[in-house]
């Protein structure tokens, strides 16, 4: 009897240590995780005891400081893209406008010429579809973005509509004295994708290489295993490796790369199309070489396809 008793006291005092142990350490990890949420410290939770629960909880703790500090800075990252996309959009808005209400007021007060009226009338005329254009490539990736804009997903013969749509930039290539070098497969290659997303990101990818290409022009498409991918490679002398890492952001600009005819925004709505259709469109830097790559997925006959948004 007095051994049990004697047991029965031990264990109790060396539970009620143990319980007085891990109290004194909760206490040290509640004034650790206070310094740091007032900002004394950036140390993060650390355990001296040796006990799997409560080091399981410091670490949740610190994976949830990790996320907190993740998310404030992607707010001010959200916030800093903002200000610039509201700064660039000003200036691209406010340029065109400026423009045309000078030359409204030529058309007003000057004495003119016919010869010099058709000639203002006709600076107007441009100035004003480039600020529509420009409106309407911001309306157009704000509504792609959105998680309520839908695609219809269906079977794509690539090599056919790559072809038309190179049709129909014979004459911008020819103007500015480019033959591209077109590498097709023999074979018709499809693609589950919806037509109009792919051909929206095959003419913006074809109109960014009309605009800023120089010299050789090359556009291979060729299927993958599991892909069918777009090759368009051209030379980009003007651009640096961080210009091609931010080519997509649509808050970027490189000046001296900057078409007065555009908005900005055609690689962004290429992007966001790709991301849409479950595709990749990125963009490589080697030496002088800027090769805009796109993959889709091949279309594999007698298996079901899945729905995308």
């Amino acid at each position: 009897m007095f051994i049990l008793t004697l047991i029965s006291v031990t264990a109790a005092a060396l539970l009620l240590a143990r319980l007085l142990v891990v109290r004194r350490e909760l206490g040290r990890m509640t004034g650790q995780l206070r310094r740091y949420n007032e900002r004394t410290t950036g140390k993060k939770l650390e355990v001296n005891l040796f006990d799997k629960r409560l080091e399981a909880l410091a670490a949740q703790i610190n994976r949830q400081s990790d996320l907190v500090v993740e998310a404030e800075a992607n707010r001010r990252r959200t916030e800093n893209e903002l200000r610039q996309a509201i700064s660039n959009m000003s200036h691209d808005i406010r340029t065109p406008l400026t423009s045309i209400f000078g030359y409204i007021q030529l058309l007003e007060v000057e004495p003119l010429t016919p010869e010099e009226k058709h000639e203002y009338l006709y600076i107007v005329k441009n100035r004003t579809k480039r600020l529509q254009a420009l409106l309407n490539d911001f309306f157009e990736l704000s509504l792609i973005e959105s998680a309520d804009y839908q695609l219809k997903a269906e079977r794509i013969v690539m090599t056919f509509l790559l072809s038309d749509a190179l049709v129909g930039f014979y004459d911008p290539f020819n103007e500015r004295g480019i033959t591209p070098d077109i590498r097709f497969p023999k074979e018709p290659v499809a693609v589950y994708a919806d037509e109009s997303a792919v051909r929206r990101v095959v003419e913006n990818l074809l109109m960014n290489t009309v605009k800023h290409a120089t010299g050789q022009v090359t556009i291979c498409f060729e299927q993958r295993e599991m892909t069918a991918e777009l090759r368009i490679t051209n030379e980009a002398k003007e651009l640096s490796g961080m210009d091609v890492r931010l080519l997509f952001d649509r808050f970027y600009t490189v000046d001296r790369t900057r078409s007065a005819q555009g908005s900005g925004l055609g690689l962004s709505i290429a992007k966001s199309l790709m991301n849409k259709m479950n595709g990749t469109l990125t963009a490589e830097l080697k030496g002088d070489k800027l090769t805009m790559v796109c993959c889709w997925p091949l279309w594999l006959q007698g298996e079901e396809q899945p729905n995308y948004r």
